[in-house]
């Protein structure tokens, strides 16, 4: 992999192993759907995994699985646009892993979304041919794509035919991660294909259960005639091309996708026609594609020099492919492993926590329609409550089209090869996280009208679930919350229980406690006829909010040999002999696998997956938490906390990409030396794939939203909270000049800049008031059309 730049992403010779690694940062995309960076002549095998991916476009089946009926929701591998494969006449298709590959490589273009490869292929006798593809998922028109291949023959000494076969492929599966397969990965059905015009082709078919219709049309251009030879699930096109040296032969196909989940159509497949036939040529959908993209790197601007800013931009990039601005006309939750692969079943989790932050400040749009996309579903949250026992709203683990809990209970460790209970859907910490979002998303964009109708809902019912969760010990003199799982995720039980959940996980507590006092700022501050609407549509009866009230005091936060505990009990747990497991196995981020495939359990030991504790003081600043464990009864000095993160420093595997990033925020804020180092594991978490082969089957989208985050909030410990900007920033060397740009309550373009111990903001001309910044040694007022200069004190 090189990076000569920071708007490219290059790689260099074939290599099969790397493949699959390469397809997930090849990918290219925009909001509505994506494509893996797959060469269009490869079909799926152990090597290469074709894959597209529609926002949403999810589909349920049942598997047998260890003897029992095993129900799953997906995101759906739809049917391939991409394939387009050549030979020459009567001989064998040419593909990087059946023929010689002189030379070859692609290049990633950030600034312009688009995907070029170049391929030599020998052809014997000293003859080659050489394939330049440039690929497009378009980002104005997020229906269309586009695929130009041009064909240059060398040292030929009369003159060749190429075949060329380009097809529709409705024969797909889902089959890119291992571990599933085992599963019915069969979601398409009713797969028809046909000849709309000349040219044109088109492929329909439905998903098994959910009854999405896909409709895609092909339109393919040559010098050369086209004739069309359809087969079973797939629509087949070729032409001959007459090749001599020194001549380019360009063939260029444009497709357009759409489902029946859209918005303003009738047929999907009449829709895809239609607009396939209307789209301009290659060369008119680049321009307009490449505008579009400009525009979004203007919005997004970022400017970190070295390695670590070419990482930043390849991040940014993939996440607005995932989340654009078209995402805001769609009802889609952020997707753990972004639209490049199948790892996660592409369900919703908590991704959105480390999304969110940064999208607030740049695509507030995008933010408001993923928090309606939380809004549409918690009418399925408030049953999953009073599924439990209990009142308010109770979100999935895992969610997908529906808001169903999805999280499966049964989950396969690939060391011993055995299939476990996964109790994960017992961390119930996702209602704080989204209303963490709502009120981050509220704070930053100054959307009065969100807070106080659907974010005003949604707080006051996640606050009313964690009430009701809450119990009251006597003998502590503190409410309690039993039976969850925090996101350590290692620990599902305590030994030897006979129950899963753990008792006081000390993060899920803490942001309950913040939860119930956010819902009650809110209910205090919204207009009194909008409070009263409110109060009779959830039935907020009078003496909730006194009970609120106590509760967000009373919440028992356990600790342990002077630091806070992760969960009740967690400091009588053994010691793990780390040095042992890491001599044994070098690699122990899955010790929890390990473990179990050692007949052991990491429920025994003092062993953390990812940050848990440690998240406060993510989500925090030192001020916020201090103040937070001050309401709880606690004092939460910087001795205590060093202690804190010191201990759970030296207690945790990283088995998450999400994991050396929070430890980089942490250790930044806490300014400590080794910081960096955690930081660079969270840059290079996927272009390094550091956890194993993971990323080959999907981007981790909220640890690469979470590095821009870490650049725009965490070192210049910016904040957006009492109606300013707070900055507070922590001065690390290895990253002492960069800047950014943000859009704060109707400021576009908000300039920020740090170098040498000092900040500049600038504000762009507008007629709106001035920008209020705080700092910890004093406040100043920025008017538009400013630029502000303020040296930094230490």
């Amino acid at each position: 992999m090189t990076s000569e730049y920071a708007g490219t992403w290059e790689y260099e010779g074939y290599r099969p192993a790397e493949e699959r690694l390469r397809e997930s940062l090849c990918t290219v995309g925009n909001g509505y759907f994506a494509t893996r960076g797959v060469l269009p002549e490869c079909t799926a095998d152990d090597v290469h995994y074709p894959g597209t991916y529609a926002a949403s476009c999810y589909n349920r089946l049942t598997s047998e699985l260890a003897g029992r009926q095993v129900e799953n929701e997906d995101l759906v591998n739809l049917p391939s646009w991409l394939p387009l494969r050549f030979r020459l006449t009567d001989q064998e298709w040419l593909t990087p892993d059946a023929a010689t590959v002189l030379d070859h490589r692609q290049r990633l273009h950030l600034q312009s979304g688009l995907l070029e490869r170049h391929t030599r292929y020998a052809l014997g006798e000293g003859r080659a041919l050489s394939v330049r593809q440039l690929r497009l998922v378009h980002m104005a028109d997020p229906h269309l794509a586009a695929l130009r291949t041009e064909f240059t023959a060398e040292n030929l000494t009369g003159e060749l035919e190429l075949e060329v076969e380009a097809a529709l492929d409705g024969a797909v599966t889902n089959a890119g991660v291992p571990r599933y397969r085992d599963l019915d990965g069969r979601h398409l059905t009713h797969v028809h294909t046909g000849t709309a015009t000349p040219g044109t082709v088109w492929l329909r078919c439905r998903t098994r259960t959910s009854d999405i219709r896909i409709g895609m049309a092909a339109r393919l251009t040559s010098q050369e005639p086209i004739t069309d030879a359809h087969e079973p699930a797939r629509a087949v096109q070729h032409l001959t091309l007459p090749l001599t040296t020194g001549r380019t032969a360009t063939v260029d196909k444009i497709i357009a996708l759409h489902t029946s989940r859209d918005p303003a159509i009738s047929d999907p497949l009449q829709a895809a026609v239609d607009r396939a036939g209307a789209a301009p040529g290659f060369d008119g959908l680049l321009g307009s594609h490449r505008t579009a993209w400009h525009q979004l790197w203007r919005r997004a601007e970022l400017d970190v020099p070295g390695e670590a800013g070419a990482i930043l931009r390849l991040h940014l990039f993939h996440v607005l492919q995932t989340l654009s601005p078209h995402t805001a006309e769609l009802d889609v939750g952020v997707p753990a492993r972004g639209l490049h692969g199948e790892a996660y079943r592409g369900h919703v989790f908590w991704d959105e926590l480390f999304v969110l932050p940064y999208l607030n400040l740049h695509f507030p749009e995008v933010s408001r329609a993923l928090l309606h996309y939380r809004h549409r579903r918690l009418d399925r949250a408030c049953a999953e409550a009073r599924a439990t026992g209990r009142r308010g709203a109770l979100y999935p683990w895992q969610s997908g089209s529906d808001g169903r809990e999805e999280t499966q209970r049964l989950h396969l460790n690939p060391r011993s090869g055995r299939w476990l209970p996964d109790h994960s859907h017992l961390q119930h910490h996702v209602g704080s996280a989204i209303a963490y979002n709502v009120w981050q998303y509220c704070e930053a964009s100054g959307d009065a009208e969100f807070l106080h109708t659907k974010g005003a809902e949604m707080l006051l019912r996640i606050a009313r679930f964690w009430a009701d969760s809450a119990t009251w010990d006597e003998d502590l003199g503190r409410h309690r919350i039993p039976g969850v799982v925090g996101p350590d995720e290692y620990h599902e039980a305590y030994p030897e229980a006979e129950r899963p959940g753990l008792d006081d996980n000390a993060y899920t507590n803490v942001m309950a406690a913040w939860v119930l006092t956010r819902a009650l700022e809110v209910l205090r501050t919204l207009p009194e006829p909008r409070r009263r609407d409110l109060v009779e549509r959830i039935a907020l009866d009078d003496a909730e909010p006194a009970h609120w009230e106590e509760v967000s005091r009373t919440l028992h936060v356990p600790f342990h040999e002077g630091v806070i505990s992760q969960f009740e009990g967690y400091g009588d747990l053994a010691e793990l002999d780390w040095d042992a497991y890491r001599e044994r196995y070098d690699d122990i981020r899955r010790l929890d696998r390990i473990l179990e495939a050692e007949g052991d359990s990491v429920n025994r030991y003092k062993a953390s997956k990812q940050a848990d504790v440690l998240m406060l003081g993510y989500l925090f600043s030192p001020a916020e938490l201090q103040g937070l464990f001050r309401r709880l009864g606690h004092r939460l000095d910087e001795e205590t906390w060093r202690r804190t993160v010191d201990y759970y420093l030296a207690r945790t595997s990283h088995g998450s990409t999400l994991s050396g990033l929070v430890h980089g925020w942490v250790l930044a804020r806490c300014r400590r030396a080794d910081a960096w180092k955690f930081c660079q594991e969270a840059l290079r978490g996927d272009i390094a794939d550091l956890q194993g082969g993971t990323t080959g089957e999907g981007i981790h989208l909220g640890a690469m939203a979470g590095t821009l985050d870490l650049v725009q909030r965490g070192l210049p410990g910016l904040e957006t909270r009492s109606g300013a900007l707070w900055l507070d920033p922590v001065p690390l060397p290895e990253l002492s000049s960069y800047g950014f740009s943000v859009r704060y309550q109707g400021h576009w373009g908000i300039r920020l800049r740090l170098t040498s111990g000092q900040l500049e903001i600038s504000v762009p001309p507008s007629d709106l008031p001035p920008i209020d910044v705080e700092l910890p040694d004093r406040a100043v007022s920025v008017q538009p059309g400013e630029t502000c200069r303020l040296v930094l004190t230490e």
